[in-house]
């Protein structure tokens, strides 16, 4: 890890192992859902759009108008990119001889970013889209996180609040978050870290720094920005104070006498069949990062042998008909700083109300809360999360985009290499602990009901 003078920090590392004469670029900005302006839910969802402009400009990197993806694609590469509730990834994989190309496509469009009118209306319009076909899941998870964070926002945004947005409003944001200090630079692949540190200090020299030609636009900026944290403040110290509250609650339960879990009720959400979306808070995975990793094997352990067997045709007298868990953001654990949720989503068979099917939740977590978890289904469960990790572990960019994300969002982490031996050393004993932490904290309930017209 290197920091360039600006506060940009670049992690370059070179595994020819694995890399096969490709190389990886996934630069992580700390800017998503939480931090879009009040009225204007889905901006750090637009400038992740705008990063891949669709036109060219006089004295960019891409005059021609060919786009940063076409530039990618032309080079036999492959792009993508993320928002996320508290942060950003762009990701890019190409052959390794042209990685100096790509270093400097991935400049050229953080210092030439100024996307016009014409393009922020179609990028609205693709976003809108994207809102429209968001899977039922996510909305699910967001649900929840805002019943528990207060102010929390979703990675997507909403349509109407994007549709009036401008370009001075877009840049503001992207001159207030998309600093050098903000942001994580990670290239992995066959690659001479040497070099990649050459050509980055040449390229990236001025990333971050606010250039804003003519002192009336950088007035304006200004006084954007600052609308922007103005906004913000409110939300943040709300957040803070919901968090703060549920740690004390959490601290406050003592052993003796398990006390009954603070329940949430949220508004009911659309649905295909009847179900219930079940919500607890993750403990942080930097300053608790033993009591998370217990979470993401209990999540395990609950998905692959207690949850199946409850999730049978209502024929054989069950009440639940399905029965999913997942740990962290929208399922990817070790993706986000905390807040983090735990979501359980249990479709109901007929004549099952939600408070029944929330008590088989209960039961299922009591069980192991209660222990010993057996040895054997503690060790299938860590396995399966090995061997996922082993898969994510052969790709470049995914493993481009875990060492900035844990630069950027986990601080004093060991880096993804040191995982498995965390994984590990999790015991049965504190996945029994984290069964408990669920039954003895915070949740939040939400009613999937069927519409009119769907199948119940």
């Amino acid at each position: 890890m290197s920091v360039l003078p600006g506060g940009l920090r670049v992690c370059v590392e070179s595994v020819p192992q694995y890399g096969r004469g490709l190389a990886a670029v996934a630069l992580t900005v700390a800017a998503g859902g939480d931090d879009d302006p009040a009225g204007r839910h889905g901006t750090a969802h637009l400038v992740e759009h705008l990063m891949f402009p669709r036109s060219g400009r006089e004295g960019s990197a891409d005059p021609a108008g060919e786009g940063y993806a076409a530039l990618v694609a032309g080079a036999g590469g492959v792009c993508n990119a993320e928002t996320h509730r508290d942060h950003t990834v762009f990701h890019t994989t190409v052959p390794a001889e042209l990685l100096p190309d790509a270093l400097a496509w991935e400049a050229g469009r953080l210092l030439g970013f100024a996307p016009t009118e014409d393009v922020i209306r179609t990028e609205t319009d693709v976003i809108g889209e994207e809102i429209r076909g968001a899977g039922d899941a996510g909305r699910y998870w967001e649900s929840a996180l805002g019943a528990l964070y207060p102010g929390s926002r979703d990675s997507f945004g909403t349509a109407a609040e994007l549709a009036g947005i401008t370009a001075g409003e877009v840049e503001a944001f992207f001159r207030a978050h998309y600093t050098a200090p903000r942001m994580v630079l990670s290239v992995v692949g066959d690659v001479d870290p040497a070099r990649v540190m050459a050509v980055v200090r040449e390229v990236f020299g001025g990333v971050g720094v606010i250039g804003v030609a003519g002192v009336a636009r950088a007035a304006v900026v200004a006084r954007v920005a600052g609308e922007v944290r103005t906004a913000e403040e409110p939300r943040a110290a709300e957040q803070t104070r919901a968090a703060r509250d549920i740690r004390t609650a959490e601290q406050t339960h003592t052993a003796r006498a398990p006390r009954a879990a603070t329940e949430i009720r949220t508004a009911p959400l659309p649905a295909a069949r009847p179900g219930v979306a079940v919500g607890h808070p993750l403990p942080d995975p930097v300053a608790d990062r033993p009591a998370y990793l217990a979470q993401a094997v209990l999540a395990q352990v609950l998905g692959r042998s207690r949850l199946p067997a409850l999730a049978r045709s209502a024929r054989d007298g069950h009440r639940l008909t399905s029965a999913t868990v997942t740990c962290g953001y929208h399922g990817q654990w070790l993706a986000s700083a905390a807040p983090d949720l735990t979501l359980a989503v249990l479709g109901r068979a007929p004549g099952t109300e939600v408070g029944a099917a929330v008590d088989i939740w209960r039961s299922v977590l009591r069980a192991v809360a209660d222990g010993p978890l057996p040895e054997a289904e503690h060790r299938r469960a860590v396995n399966s999360l090995l061997v996922a990790w082993h898969r994510q572990a052969d790709s470049l960019p995914t493993r481009a985009v875990a060492l900035g994300r844990d630069a950027l969002l986990l601080p004093g982490s060991a880096g993804p290499d040191a995982l498995p031996a965390e994984l590990r050393r999790t015991t049965p004993a504190e996945v029994s602990a984290a069964a408990r932490a669920l039954l003895e904290g915070p949740v939040t309930v939400t009613e999937l009901a069927p519409q009119k017209g769907t199948v119940g």
